[in-house]
C-alpha cells in the first residue's frame, strides 16, 4: 500500500514537472528598425485562437508551451516568427513591409510622398480609370471620381469645361483649379466673354486643359488643402490638379494601341423651333431703323440689320431688294449685289441673315 501511494505521489510530481515545463509566461518588447517601440502589435501563439497586443512601452507578456511559435504582425510591418524554446524573453524588431507602403502621391513641384506621410488632403486617379470610359476631354472624365471635386460638363464640342475644387471662393474672379502637367503650370480659366457666359453671341473656345491626351497620362494627383498648394502661390489658391505624363523607358518598347468610339442619337422632334417670318432687329415691322442704307457696289438700297441677335426686325417681303449678310464677304457670289428679300431659309440666330 505504502509503495503504491509513493509511485502516485511520483507521477503527480512528474506531471506537475511537465506542465510547468511546457506552459510559461514569456516576454519583450517589439521596435521598429529606428528603435522607436511599437505600441498594438499583434501576438498570437500559432494555431492557436490564443494571443495578445505590445502596450504603450511595446511591451508584451504571453504565456505558452516551450514547442510554441509567436507570431508578431503589425500594420506597415513584415510579419516575423520566433520559436519560443527555452527562451523566457525575447524582443522582436520588425521591419518595414515596402509593399505595403509603395503608393506614392505626387505633391507640389514634383515631390513624392508615401500617402500616410501627408498632413494635407491628396486624391490619385490613375490613369485606367481616366481612359476606361472615355469622354470628351480629361476633364469631363473627371467627373465622379474625386471627393470635393465639380466637373460642369460641356454640352458642345470643344467647349469649356467648369472645374471647382472645394466650392467657389471668389464671386467675380476665377475660380478655375490650377492644372500642372509635369511640373509646368497651365491656367484653366476660360477667356468667355460676359455676353457668352450668358447664353449670348460669341463662341466658347474651351479651356486649356481640354487639349491634354488622356492617352499620354500616368497619373492625376487632387490636392486640395492650401499646405498642398501653396508653393504654386496665388495661382493655386483654388487647388491644383497635377498631371504625370507617361515617361520612356531605357531598353524597353512597348505599343499599346487603343481605340474608342463615340456616338449618340438625336429626337429632331426636340429640335428647337425658329420663327422664319420676320429678321433680324429690334424695332418691329415698319420700324424706321429696320435697314440700313448705303451702297456696297450695285447701287444705294437697304442694308439688313445682320449685326442684330434679336429677331423681331421687319416682315419678310419677296418683292424688296436688300444686302444681305453675305452681300459683304468677298468670297460669297452674292459680293456687293443685293439679293431678293428676307433670307427665310435658315435660323437667323445661327447665320444672323435678315431682311
Amino acid at each position: 500500500m505504502k509503495n503504491t501511494l509513493l509511485s502516485l505521489m511520483a507521477c503527480l510530481l512528474l506531471l506537475s514537472a511537465q506542465a510547468y515545463a511546457q506552459d510559461r509566461a514569456v516576454t519583450g518588447k517589439v521596435t521598429a528598425d529606428d528603435g522607436s517601440v511599437l505600441p498594438g502589435v499583434n501576438i498570437s501563439l500559432k494555431g492557436t485562437n490564443r494571443g495578445t497586443t505590445t502596450d504603450s512601452e511595446g511591451a508584451y507578456s504571453i504565456t505558452a508551451a516551450s514547442g510554441a511559435t509567436l507570431v508578431f504582425s503589425f500594420i506597415g510591418f513584415q510579419t516575423q516568427e520566433a520559436v519560443i524554446g527555452s527562451l523566457t524573453t525575447i524582443n522582436i524588431t520588425l521591419k518595414n513591409d515596402v509593399s505595403q507602403l509603395q503608393e506614392v502621391v505626387v505633391t507640389a513641384l514634383g515631390q513624392q510622398r508615401k500617402r500616410n506621410e501627408l498632413v494635407y488632403a491628396a486624391q490619385q486617379v490613375t490613369a485606367e480609370q481616366i481612359t476606361q470610359t472615355r469622354g470628351a476631354n480629361v476633364m469631363n472624365s473627371l467627373a465622379g471620381k474625386v471627393a470635393g471635386l465639380d466637373i460642369k460638363t460641356n454640352n458642345n464640342m470643344g467647349g469649356s469645361t467648369n472645374v471647382v475644387i472645394r466650392g467657389y471662393k471668389s464671386i467675380t474672379g476665377n475660380n478655375q483649379a490650377l492644372w500642372v502637367i509635369d511640373g509646368v503650370p497651365v491656367s484653366n480659366a476660360t477667356n468667355n466673354t460676359q455676353d457668352q457666359q450668358t447664353g449670348r453671341a460669341g463662341a466658347d473656345y474651351g479651356n486649356a486643359a481640354s487639349d491634354i491626351n488622356p492617352d499620354n497620362i500616368a497619373s492625376i494627383n487632387v490636392l486640395k488643402g492650401a499646405a498642398a498648394t501653396a508653393l504654386y502661390g496665388s495661382r493655386a489658391s483654388n487647388g491644383v490638379i497635377l498631371i504625370t505624363t507617361k515617361q520612356g523607358r531605357k531598353n524597353s518598347f512597348d505599343v499599346t494601341v487603343n481605340s474608342g468610339v463615340t456616338w449618340g442619337k438625336i429626337d429632331k422632334s426636340t429640335f428647337v423651333r425658329y420663327q422664319k417670318e420676320y429678321g433680324a432687329g429690334y424695332g418691329g415691322d415698319g420700324a424706321a431703323d429696320q435697314f440700313y442704307r448705303g451702297d456696297l457696289g450695285s447701287g444705294e438700297g437697304d442694308i439688313a440689320v445682320f449685326d442684330a441677335d434679336a429677331s423681331f426686325g421687319p416682315k419678310f417681303d419677296p418683292s424688296r431688294m436688300v444686302y444681305q449678310w453675305d452681300a459683304i464677304d468677298p468670297f460669297s457670289p452674292n459680293w456687293q449685289n443685293a439679293s431678293m428679300g428676307c433670307r427665310t431659309e435658315w435660323p437667323r440666330q445661327i447665320l444672323r441673315n435678315s431682311c
